[in-house]
Order: structure tokens, then C-alpha cells, then sequence
């Protein structure tokens, strides 16, 4: 699997990734096409790149380029003469200049975009056990020039590292007859199908080597260029069975955390060999009390960013503690520009979130790479389709911006996919390991005592299921089809929408997704009641034809309800696993108060039914006021890699 785990040794255990986020702005729905087809190698320029280097008393080597320009990306690097630079650990830090918006002050490639010209001058420590270093560079920004190209953004990858680079292309100015060209380093096999992007994976080396790729395109006329610099860093050899792909490098949030040096090497290392025992990283949980302290000690991150956007989510946008809560049962937390889609594991007892959901500044989003998540096509036989959204005051409220269009957002635009993430995700942790259980763990590994509560049958799910199952046989048939890539039937494959309207609304399932596994079940109960609850913020969930190409505006809706989960039906499986999972919330008072769900209108489209709420009054606080961008269409399971089993 991509950028985690080994999939034969996980589907061993029946465990897979699940849950997050893409950052594509396709209609596919989560029906895929293969990867492209990538080029040998990726031409070469005819005039090649030479960084000017500058050389220090110690072992640091810094390089810079010819010419800074104001409003235009730039980088500093840094190499160490004779060591590797994955060895130390480094940090930035502006002594003069106008003040810039630096997000990659931990890592070797320090990259920036200043707004006004002028002289610049940086500070670098780098360090490494009983080695430290510490030196300073200038440098000097000319004026912005009229017709300027930014290719972004410059940053280190380890070797095997899957990498991509964007050149801006805003909605007036914009570059026309994009091309790219290799200016430096060894030669690469690059992905431009996709002109404004370059999609590569970072060859072996055998030394620290840096890597030059140049856009080229026209602006007014002009032919304009921008260099774009990679660092790849010589690593050790893979050797973990879990991790058995390049992961990025990560460090430790907090530097004085007590797991400080437990972080990677149990949760994102690829010498991961096997679980770490409950003695070395126990979860959060069993130290009694809630305390975000301890949460932050156990986030791991490969930008500073990352972490601290994270720690501004618990401080300010986790008022009831629900987050907090419900972290108690992971061991670390995982945020990389390198996870995608985000998942829980408990084979390392760790949240891993992609950090698409916790973006809010343009340079932010600019260091998360864009390599594709290829998802599953299965399903593609059958003959409806199961399409999703979260929605409020008859509004969208997932973020629909594409990366192309460069620009900040607000919490509140954040908050309703980073929210229904994460409230899906540790769901299946506290399905695992309820803090009603965390004192009787017993180890030595967390997946130790997975294995014998799963054999025991003493999951949340598994009650769930025990008590309240779900009904349709068939819904359970297709969903293997959809979800686990079985053959469909010649049956299943001539079931219309309103065949599948027979099966699936009279049952108590929220969502189609639920029927993959039990564990997928619990999960959406809680995601759906929680979201209702906290946010007024509610589901939709349809069934439809499927016409060729579909859209939300070219699908026809069969049935379909928003708010699901208020249904009668569904009322004592929603909170029994509230009760069991949050017990504090009392999941039949929250149950009972969720509103009643909203009968969609057969035979209009999916998007005509978007307004189908009643409207008191002048709609305010609507949630992510997004312009005309248009929002993919969603189907049933598209935020997940495979179910957890």
C-alpha cells in the first residue's frame, strides 16, 4: 500500500488503512483509472543549473541560488560534508529582512517566497547526537519582474519518496504552454500529463544529491522559467514489513516529549519490524486524565506546521473535548505531507491524518504532495450508484477549492472535513481499545490484546452487531463487490436503483459503506451522530442511476434521506455505540435529539436536491462560502483505502 503498510501482512492480521481525504477536484467518485504511464526520463535543459555554494568553517555547505527575485519561490539548501543530512536535525531561523512566512524551518531545504526585495540573512543549527552545528547566510532579492513563473515548492525527500512540484496558475496571468525540463541532478522519470504539475519519485542515491527540475511556459508573450530545487537524501535500506515503501522523514513535535525518541521508529519508521509493546508506548489513555500536553507529546510531523496547526485545533476548536476524548485511545498521532488517505492501525495504535485537513495558509498547502491516491474501481459492473455529501443550511460544507487556486483558509472551512475525519477515525480506536478497557490491556503488544478481544468478540462492533445486525443480505453481497473487489454477479449486476431503494431503506445501515465490514458499521454511526450533534452539520446519502460520466448535477435520485441517522431505525444502534465508545454524551439522549431526516425528491437530480431543508429566515453562517467552485461528486466509501475488517 502506498506510503504504509504491506498489504499481504496486514490483510493477514484483517487490518487495512482507512479513512481520509483527497485533494482531487474529479468527478470520478471514487471509480479510478490506472496510473499514467511515466516517461523513461524527463528531457534534459539545454542549459543545466550550477547552485553557487558556500562554504563554512564547520561542515555545513550552503547553496544558494544566482538570483533571488521578490514574489518569486526561492531556496536555500544545506549539505554536510561527509555525513548525511538524514542523520541531524535542523532549524531556521530570520535575523534580518522583511518578516516571511516560513514553513520548512526544520528541514535542510529552507524554501521562502518574499514579498519585497531587500537583503536577507538566516540562521542554521543542525545537530545530531554530541554534533552541533551553527552558521548564518545572506542573501539579496532584486525587484519582481513583470512576467514571473513560481514553481513550488523546494523541499528535501528521502530517496523512494514520491514527489511533486506545481507551477501557479492563477485565474488571470496565468502561464500558458507549460513544459518541464531537467536542469540539475541525475536524470528522472517524471508524470507531467498534467502540464501544471510534475509528479516523480525520487531516485536512489547514493550521497546527499540535489535535483533541479525547470518549468518553463509563456506569460503575455514572454517566455518565461523557474528552477525548483529537490534535496534527496541518501537512507537507510528498507527493512520493515509494514512500511515496506519510502516514508518521509519525521520528527517529534514536541522536543521535550518523554516519546520523543519511541515516535518514529514504533509508528512511521521503515525499520519497523515489529508492534512496540505497551511498556514503550503505551496509549495515551492509560495515564489517567485528559491532558492535551500529553496528546502533543505523542504528535509526530514531518512540517512544524503540521504540529502546531494541530495543537491550535485542540486548544481552540475542540471546546467540548470531544477530540481530546477520543484521542485517549490512540499511542501517537502521525501527520505527514506524505499520508494519504489518512487511517488508524493497530498494529502501531496511531492516527495517521493527511494534512489536506489541516492546512490554512497557501504556503501550507504548498509543501503536502500531490502524488495520486489511486483508489479502488471495484463496482464498476454495477448499475446504481450510492453518492454522499455532509451539508448546512442547504450548503456544501467540505472545502472545494482546488490546489490550483493559491490561497488561505479559515478555521471554519476547515474544521467540517478535519471534524467528520476524525471523529470516523477514532471510532475505530475507541471500537478497539474503549478507555472502559484500557486498564485490563496486558500487552505485550497493543495488537496482542486486539487479537484476543477480536476472538473474543468483545469489540464495540461486535456487540453492535450482536444486538442490533443489519438485515439485507444483499446490501452485505454487494458491498463485498464494491468494497473488496469480489465479481459481481450477473444478478447484482442487473439490479436497478430502485432494487437497491428496496434493499438498503428499510434497514438500519447510515450508510452503503457500513456494510463492508462491522467495524465500517460503528464507525459511520458515530461520524454521522456526532456531526449532527456537534456541528448541526448532516449527511446525505442517495441511491441513483448511473448514467455515463456522472455528475451531481447528471445522476437521478431514486430515494434518499438527509440526516439518516435520525431515523427511528437507526436510533438504538447509534447509541449503543455512543454509549459505548463516549458513555459522558449519553448516546440515547443525543440520539433522540438528532432532527428528523429529510425525505429527498425522486426522480430530480442529486444536485437539485441539495436544497431540500427547510429555510427560516435569511440564510447566515453559511458554512464554507467557496465562489462558484464546483464540489466533486462523493460515493459511498470514497474516503477509504480499504474497510477496516
Amino acid at each position: 500500500m502506498k506510503r504504509s503498510l504491506s498489504y499481504a501482512l496486514i490483510c493477514v492480521i484483517g487490518l487495512t488503512a482507512c479513512g481520509g481525504s483527497s485533494d482531487s477536484n474529479d468527478s470520478s467518485g471514487g471509480d479510478t483509472t490506472p496510473p499514467p504511464v511515466i516517461p523513461d526520463g524527463l528531457v534534459r535543459c539545454d542549459i543545466q543549473t550550477e547552485l553557487n555554494q558556500v562554504a563554512t568553517t564547520s561542515a555545513v555547505t550552503f547553496y544558494i541560488e544566482d538570483n533571488y527575485l521578490a514574489r518569486q519561490p526561492g531556496a536555500i539548501i544545506v549539505k554536510l560534508s561527509e555525513q548525511n543530512v538524514s542523520d541531524f536535525t535542523f532549524n531556521w531561523t530570520q535575523m534580518s529582512g522583511p518578516a516571511l512566512t516560513l514553513k520548512s524551518i526544520k528541514s535542510p531545504v529552507l524554501a521562502f517566497t518574499a514579498s519585497e526585495s531587500g537583503n536577507y540573512k538566516f540562521e542554521l543549527s543542525a545537530s545530531k547526537s554530541g554534533v552541533n552545528y551553527t552558521e548564518s547566510i545572506e542573501i539579496n532579492l532584486g525587484a519582481a519582474s513583470t512576467n514571473q513563473l513560481s514553481a513550488r515548492v523546494d523541499h528535501q525527500a528521502s530517496t523512494g519518496n514520491s514527489v511533486s512540484f506545481r507551477v501557479d496558475t492563477p485565474d488571470t496571468n496565468g502561464p500558458s504552454q507549460i513544459s518541464w525540463c531537467v536542469a540539475a541532478g541525475p536524470s528522472l522519470s517524471v508524470d507531467i500529463s498534467t502540464p501544471q504539475k510534475a509528479l516523480l519519485t525520487a531516485p536512489s542515491v547514493n550521497v546527499d544529491t540535489i535535483s533541479t527540475l525547470r518549468a518553463t511556459a509563456v506569460i503575455n508573450g514572454e517566455a518565461v522559467t523557474d528552477d525548483v530545487q529537490l534535496l534527496i537524501t541518501k537512507e537507510a535500506a528498507i527493512t520493515s514489513p509494514y512500511f515496506d515503501e519510502r516514508v518521509a522523514k519525521t520528527f517529534a513535535y514536541n522536543t521535550d516529549s518523554p516519546y520523543k525518541n519511541d515516535l518514529q521508529p514504533c509508528v512511521y519508521s521503515n525499520q519497523l519490524l515489529q508492534s512496540c509493546t505497551i511498556s514503550r508506548l503505551p496509549l495515551i489513555g492509560q495515564t489517567p486524565g485528559i491532558d492535551k500536553q500529553a496528546i502533543l507529546d505523542r504528535v509526530l510531523v514531518s512540517h512544524q506546521w503540521m504540529g502546531e496547526n494541530f495543537e491550535h485545533f485542540l486548544e481552540n476548536l475542540d471546546p467540548n473535548s470531544d477530540f481530546a476524548t477520543l484521542l485517549q485511545s490512540v499511542t501517537a498521532i502521525v501527520i505527514s505531507y506524505d499520508v494519504r488517505p489518512s487511517f488508524y492501525w493497530v498494529v502501531t495504535g496511531a492516527i495517521y491524518l493527511d494534512p489536506n485537513d489541516l492546512w490554512l495558509l497557501a504556503q501550507e498547502r504548498d509543501t503536502i504532495n500531490e502524488a495520486p491516491d489511486y483508489r479502488s474501481g471495484f463496482g464498476n459492473d454495477l448499475n446504481f450508484l450510492m453518492p454522499w455529501r455532509y451539508v448546512k443550511n442547504n450548503s456544501y460544507t467540505s472545502y472545494v477549492i482546488p490546489r490550483g487556486v493559491r490561497t488561505d483558509r479559515t478555521t471554519e472551512e476547515m474544521m467540517p472535513d478535519l471534524a467528520s475525519l476524525l471523529y470516523h477515525e477514532l471510532a475505530h480506536a475507541n471500537d478497539f481499545f474503549p478507555r472502559s478497557v484500557h486498564g485490563d490491556l496486558i500487552g505485550p503488544t497493543l495488537l496482542d490484546d486486539y487479537l484476543r478481544r477480536s476472538d473474543a468478540e468483545q469489540l464495540v462492533s461486535d456487540q453492535l452487531i450482536a444486538f442490533y445486525p443489519l438485515n439485507s443480505q444483499e446490501m452485505t453481497n454487494l458491498a463485498e463487490v464494491s468494497f473488496k473487489g469480489q465479481t459481481a454477479s450477473d444478478s447484482q449486476k442487473a439490479y436497478t436503483a430502485a432494487d437497491i431503494t428496496s434493499f438498503f431503506s428499510p434497514d438500519r445501515a447510515s450508510d452503503y459503506y457500513a456494510y463492508s465490514t462491522r467495524r465500517e458499521d460503528a464507525a459511520m454511526l458515530f461520524e454521522e451522530a456526532l456531526m449532527s450533534h456537534r456541528y448541526a452539520i448532516q449527511r446525505d446519502v442517495a441511491v441513483t442511476d448511473k448514467p455515463d460520466n456522472p455528475t451531481a448535477s447528471s445522476i437521478t435520485v431514486d430515494w434518499g434521506q438527509r440526516g439518516r441517522i435520525g431515523d427511528i431505525k437507526l436510533e438504538n444502534r447509534a447509541a449503543f455505540v455512543i454509549n459505548q465508545i463516549m458513555p459522558e454524551l449519553n448516546g440515547t439522549v443525543l440520539v433522540n435529539n438528532l432532527p428528523a431526516p429529510i425525505e429527498m425528491k425522486q426522480g430530480q437530480s442529486w444536485s437539485d436536491n441539495l436544497t431540500i431543508s427547510p429555510v427560516n429566515g435569511p440564510q447566515l453562517n453559511r458554512i464554507a462560502p467557496q465562489t462558484s467552485y464546483s464540489p466533486e461528486l462523493r460515493l459511498s466509501g470514497d474516503r477509504h483505502v480499504k474497510p477496516v475488517d
